[in-house]
């Protein structure tokens, strides 16, 4: 995909995105029954003896409890596809589509750790809540082979506290997308599927006689008149996101369309404030 050499330049498109987001999401990470550590507080007169964390205690005059991390801290899982098709860049568009998904995914991570909350790849990272977390998902993002799939993997349904972000141009069978988000869905995760698009798999702009490839199976199709195809190629496409809308929908998914022409604050805005509503 040559998305490694790109993913400086990615990286720092998408700071300047997740700029945008003035506030970050309001986190959910609190003491509590967990694994992880949280941090060190002053120890309670009234409190059990036996709560006092004496290695942390020995270092001043003060007494000090070790509070662990509540496991309920949201975690947002997010997943950009990486399959041959979201190559595709037309001369209307200012970059691909898999360079889009990953300034969208990688500036959603940045402006999530700055709200508190922990974030993972799909298949590929554990969830962090690290300030670097960016450069942590790039070089795993960058290091990742294609994925000719170009769907999610089946074996991380998510949890009922957590939510997932698809990020891809979802032209899979709708069967397959369906079986795919209910998989994600199964343990009562939220989630959001976000389709990115090239203006010209959305306008058809295509006249005369044109050689259509396709990047994942290498099939070659040739039209004599390719705008005899544009009021079906339309009226399919209409159909299939109409489909998705109601494989979102059944699992109270949220599903927005995004194309590349646009900036790429538009959906990262939109998946702020409905990741946001999720949260609260």
């Amino acid at each position: 995909l040559g998305l490694s050499a790109a993913l400086p330049r990615l990286v720092v498109a998408a700071r300047r995105a997740s700029a945008t987001v003035t506030h970050g999401l309001h986190g959910r990470r609190r003491s509590g029954v967990g694994e992880n550590f949280w941090q060190y507080r002053r120890f309670t007169t009234g409190e059990p003896v036996g709560r006092i964390y004496w290695r942390r205690s020995a270092r001043d005059d003060h007494l000090y409890v070790r509070e662990q991390e509540w496991e309920a801290a949201h975690t947002v899982w997010i997943w950009i596809d990486r399959s041959r098709s979201m190559t595709f860049r037309s001369a209307l568009a200012p970059e691909p589509k898999i360079e889009r998904a990953a300034v969208l995914g990688l500036a959603l991570a940045d402006a999530l750790v700055r709200g508190g909350e922990r974030v993972g790849l799909l298949g590929l990272t554990r969830p962090t809540a690290s300030r670097n977390a960016i450069e942590t998902l790039a070089q795993a993002l960058g290091a990742a082979p294609p994925d000719d799939g170009g769907l999610p993997p089946q074996a991380f349904p998510i949890a009922r506290l957590s939510e997932a972000v698809v990020i891809g141009d979802l032209l899979a069978p709708e069967a397959e997308i369906a079986a795919a988000v209910a998989s994600l869905a199964a343990r009562g995760g939220r989630g959001h599927l976000v389709m990115i698009v090239d203006p010209a798999e959305e306008t058809f702009p295509f006249a005369g006689r044109t050689e259509f490839l396709d990047p994942d199976g290498g099939t070659r199709v040739t039209a004599g008149r390719a705008e005899d195809w544009r009021d079906g190629y339309v009226a399919r496409l209409a159909r299939h996101r109409a489909a998705l809308a109601e494989i979102a929908r059944r699992h109270a998914w949220s599903f927005q369309i995004h194309r590349t022409d646009r900036p790429a604050t538009e959906p990262l805005l939109a998946l702020h404030a409905r990741l946001g509503e999720a949260g609260a």
